[in-house]
């Protein structure tokens, strides 16, 4: 079932999106995802529109929205591969005209799963908190 976060699942999202982060991100040291913690529970997720996948009471993934954008979209890793992630981005697709976001060029895999879902490629930047090269993408409904 997917849902509107709460409150009460600001941890499990935090646990999700460091595993997932430190899971996808290899490139970057792991102790950058683990001081970005407070930031993700205090800062980010309560200022963005998110939703969760809950299922049997369990939260397996989580995504945001914020001002046209996907800041974030994060499943458990043991979740992974199951359409969780699918799922959520249905929902933000099915509630906004286009969507954007950025993905870390290293990480083929989610840059392919965009792609999947209808995403095309708009540029590239570097992360202004990693270095890293980023691809910008977006998402326009069809007509």
């Amino acid at each position: 079932m997917i849902r509107t976060l709460r409150e009460d699942d600001l941890d499990s999202a935090v646990a999700i999106w460091l595993a997932a982060s430190i899971k996808a991100h290899s490139f970057v040291p792991e102790t950058f995802w683990q001081l970005q913690q407070q930031n993700m529970r205090e800062v980010y997720l309560p200022n963005s529109e998110s939703w969760v996948y809950e299922d049997n009471g369990q939260i397996l993934g989580f995504i945001s929205y914020y001002d046209g954008s996907i800041p974030a979209i994060f499943v458990a890793p043991q979740a992974q591969s199951k359409g969780i992630g699918g799922q959520l981005l249905d929902t933000v697709k099915n509630k906004y005209e286009q969507l954007t976001l950025t993905v870390y060029a290293e990480n083929e895999k989610t840059h392919q799963f965009y792609l999947r879902h209808g995403f095309t490629d708009e540029g590239t930047c570097i992360c202004e908190h990693t270095g890293h090269k980023q691809v910008e993408m977006r998402w326009i409904k069809a007509a």
